[in-house]
């Protein structure tokens, strides 16, 4: 499978929720890196983070970039919190190797975030 395919594959996935067709997709030696936290997941503890997160909704895929080995994507996210749904973007960074995902790097961040005051020019 090429990176590109793994992708679209993995946002399948995650937006179905099929939590149990998750580590299929992970190499043995997976690795997640969340950037925006600096925690670092094993397939497990990845695929767990996903399937107990509360309030998640769905996911997205609006754009991916790849070659045979490593793909870029964008997605959005949505999630419920305290009966609001919550939107998030995401980037994610995949490289595959034996046609599993061997290593990512997430970067998240929320939609609603202001800018810093002062930071937009006049």
């Amino acid at each position: 499978m090429t990176a590109q395919q793994m992708m679209e594959r993995l946002a399948e996935v995650i937006d179905g929720h099929r939590w149990d067709d998750l580590p299929a997709l992970l190499h043995p030696e997976f690795s997640c890196r969340y950037v925006h936290t600096g925690e670092t997941f094993d397939r497990d503890s990845w695929v767990r983070i996903n399937a107990d997160y509360p309030g998640f909704q769905d996911f997205r895929l609006l754009d991916c970039i790849a070659d045979q080995e490593r793909a870029a994507g964008r997605a959005h996210v949505t999630g419920l919190a305290d009966g609001e749904l919550q939107h998030f973007e995401v980037a994610t960074f995949l490289t595959v190797r034996d046609g599993l995902v061997v290593d990512m790097t997430e970067v998240w961040t929320d939609v609603d975030l202001a800018p810093p005051a002062g930071t937009r020019p006049q």
